[in-house]
């Protein structure tokens, strides 16, 4: 059945492209309403924002979603991974400014928040996007592809990254995320950069709230942070968190296979456009019990959070 929070939980932090102070607040929601966002900053016009696909905006380094009337919330992959990670399938998400806080760059915070209020089930249906046949996006230096998953699996995903840094270089990783799996192995790889893109990046008005508490800073073979890396392959964790968490735009769990070749928030976003185009390669199912229960959020507990520094 479907899910939402037992109560409200708030976070407090700062935004890291705006450095600006943000005030999220997670609400449960009834049955089939989703998950949206409400700008409560904003007194005149449309405040609500739908956390979905077609309400993508084009922004670097980030996922931003803006509604027709232009209100937008961006950086809302880590907490869309958490919800989705934890298995919430309805919640308002209201917030006091443009963007999400960072927190400290990963999803474990909102992860932690989520699991010590607990899920309630609601008198509905879980409805799942199942992959039917192969959808797949290109650019020049990359790739991504959704296409159906093993019988009796729900999502699995397998990503590749390679950066010149050798304290990057290249990483791949595989696995399948029922059960819990990116709550125990995902949720708290940080977003990651290098250092000889910092000045770049802030000149563009972006990463002006970064610091080395709320990021994996590298110069070539050096981890710059304080305390190191948590996982030897955290870039390519953190990659597949914020896929993760840019999928859940779909709406609805997917069930079939991911894959990323060095993609991105826009790579993801366009994969999900062409998926929803295709009307042949996809379908709406409503989950039998043991579908459900191969979902990401399913059965999973807080013992299973991570113990990071």
């Amino acid at each position: 059945m479907q899910t939402t929070l037992r109560s409200s939980i708030t976070f407090s932090g700062v935004g890291l492209h705006s450095g600006q102070p943000a005030r999220l607040t997670i609400r449960p929601a009834s049955a089939d309403y989703g998950i949206w966002f409400k700008r409560t900053d904003i007194r005149l016009g449309d405040t609500m924002i739908a956390a979905r696909w077609d309400a993508v905006e084009a922004s670097p380094l980030c996922t931003k979603i803006v509604n027709r009337a232009g209100t937008s919330v961006s950086t809302v992959e880590h907490v869309m991974a958490a919800l989705s990670g934890c298995g919430v399938h309805n919640a308002l998400i209201e917030i006091d400014g443009p963007e999400a806080p960072i927190l400290d760059g990963s999803s474990v915070p909102f992860v932690r928040g989520l699991l010590a209020r607990g899920l309630r089930e609601l008198a509905s249906p879980v409805r799942a996007i199942e992959v039917l046949a192969p959808v797949e996006v290109k650019t020049d230096t990359g790739w991504a592809r959704l296409s159906p998953g093993h019988p009796g699996q729900g999502l699995s995903m397998q990503f590749h990254i390679a950066f010149s840094d050798a304290a990057i270089g290249e990483q791949t990783k595989t696995m399948n995320l029922a059960n819990g799996a990116f709550v125990r192995e995902l949720c708290d790889s940080r977003t990651f950069c290098r250092a000889s893109d910092v000045e770049a990046m802030r000149a563009a008005g972006k990463a002006l709230g970064g610091t080395y508490e709320n990021a994996v800073v590298v110069d070539g073979d050096r981890v710059l942070s304080p305390g190191g890396l948590r996982h030897s392959d955290e870039a390519v964790r953190h990659k597949m968190l914020d896929a993760l968490g840019d999928l859940a735009l779909a709406g609805a769990p997917i069930l079939g296979h991911y894959e990323g070749h060095k993609a991105g928030h826009a790579m993801t976003n366009a994969l999900l456009r062409a998926l929803f185009a295709a009307p042949d390669a996809y379908r709406v199912v409503l989950c039998d019990s043991g579908q459900a229960a191969r979902l990401p959020g399913a059965g999973v507990g807080r013992h299973e959070i991570p113990a990071v520094a």
